[in-house]
């Protein structure tokens, strides 16, 4: 098959004459899946399809390398051929699929055919782009994998003030990387707050003072609508007109679950890629996992539920079907500069945030009618009663 390099082990792909268990993707899900499933199958043959150079690294470490003084080759935990040889599988590097088809347990690469016994789903999410005009849009800039990351720290070179489209958790902590590396940071978004769909109001803004002091500025209720260039640099505008001068523009206003392929294959989408609570599409022999699934109406696109999900895939794949079940799941934010952790309430979940403050922190938590808790937010000196907390917040399935 001419789809690029791969690294095998263990023998032949289909250990004989039976389809292997395929996985398109080789990011985090991907490989949680493999590992987890070599945990409880040594001799099933695995096969996984990636766009990528199929090393394995942490996806998080992105946004916080700078503090790490890590390159994008340095953030490489195992490379392809480590990884392959470790696990006993077949990776397809820098291939694409282009079409699934369910009825024929295939899988087409070009113009070629892959079989499968079970097919895993891992296709990760896309950057959302913003509807931005002017001469300087297509220079935006976003980091999703590590080929990005090795792009953005090329652009970093010789550059000085930065400016992030998104004040979510992932522009929130590239602002506290790249400030604490001695750029000029400014955040722009519609929102009136960071962290809006995860901080009440309180925590939110001491996490942003938080990162003010550090140096990041902060531009709320603002929206970038135009990014001219400008000699070296670029221009940016609201709807009013205002400008402001950047040299770099980084957009991390959010991701939007990857499902073309199974949507083209006709399988049921709709957010993610539709799976039941075993993680199984609307066809029995191909599952969804990570962020590009939406398992039971949710999309969780962080680390803890991947986790989750991994583990109970595994054991459906091994031929135990297992449903997944989420246990309190806290999302500790990379911001050294002002430490924060949120257990999200689950979602349709009705409450009212109380929230206590001190000079040191804010300790939010969301209750119900009834006072029983169901999530919180802590920041500052208050991210230490994370473990205590935890413990006693209802599991999300």
């Amino acid at each position: 098959m001419s789809t690029g390099d791969s690294e095998v082990a263990g023998g032949s792909p289909a250990g004989g004459s039976a389809a292997p268990i395929v996985i398109v993707g080789a990011g985090l899900a991907g490989f949680s899946v493999a590992r987890e499933l070599r945990k409880l199958d040594k001799q099933v043959p695995i096969r996984m399809v990636t766009l990528d150079a199929g090393h394995f690294y942490s996806k998080p470490n992105l946004s916080n390398a700078l503090a790490w003084k890590k390159t994008a080759e340095q953030l490489i935990a195992s490379p392809r051929a480590s990884v392959a040889a470790q696990l006993g599988i077949e990776i397809l590097d820098h291939v694409c699929a282009t079409r699934l088809l369910p009825n024929e347990h295939a899988l087409v690469i070009g113009g070629e055919r892959i079989e499968y016994a079970k097919l895993v789903l891992a296709v990760g999410a896309q950057p959302i782009r913003l509807p931005i005009a002017g001469s300087g849009a297509a220079d935006i800039l976003s980091v999703n994998h590590l080929d990005d990351y090795a792009v953005f720290r090329a652009r970093l070179e010789g550059k000085r003030r930065i400016a992030i489209l998104g004040a979510g958790l992932i522009g929130c902590e590239f602002a506290n990387d790249l400030a604490g590396a001695g750029f000029a940071v400014d955040v722009f978004d519609v929102a009136p707050q960071a962290l809006g769909r995860l901080l009440p109001p309180g925590a939110a803004a001491f996490l942003g003072a938080g990162l003010a002091s550090a140096g990041v500025r902060f531009h709320f209720a603002t929206g970038v609508d135009r990014v001219e260039k400008e000699g070296a640099g670029y221009v940016l505008m609201d709807a009013s007109e205002r400008s402001f001068e950047t040299d770099l523009v980084l957009s991390a206003v959010g991701l939007r679950p990857e499902t073309a392929l199974a949507r083209d294959a006709g399988l049921k989408v709709n957010r993610g890629i539709v799976v039941d609570a075993e993680l199984r599409a609307s066809d029995a022999d191909v599952f969804a996992v990570g962020d590009c699934a939406e398992v039971q109406g949710l999309v969780l696109p962080f680390v803890l539920p991947i986790m989750q999900q991994a583990r109970a895939l595994a054991k459906t794949l091994a031929g135990a079907p297992t449903p997944v079940a989420y246990p309190a799941m806290p999302v500790v934010v990379k911001t050294p500069a002002c430490p924060t952790v949120v257990c999200p309430p689950p979602v349709g979940a009705v409450g009212t945030w109380r929230e206590e403050s001190t000079a040191t922190g804010v300790r939010g938590i969301f209750e119900d009618a009834a006072g029983k808790s169901l999530g919180f937010a802590l920041v500052g000196s208050a991210s230490a009663e994370k473990q205590a907390l935890a413990v006693k917040m209802p599991s999300w399935l």
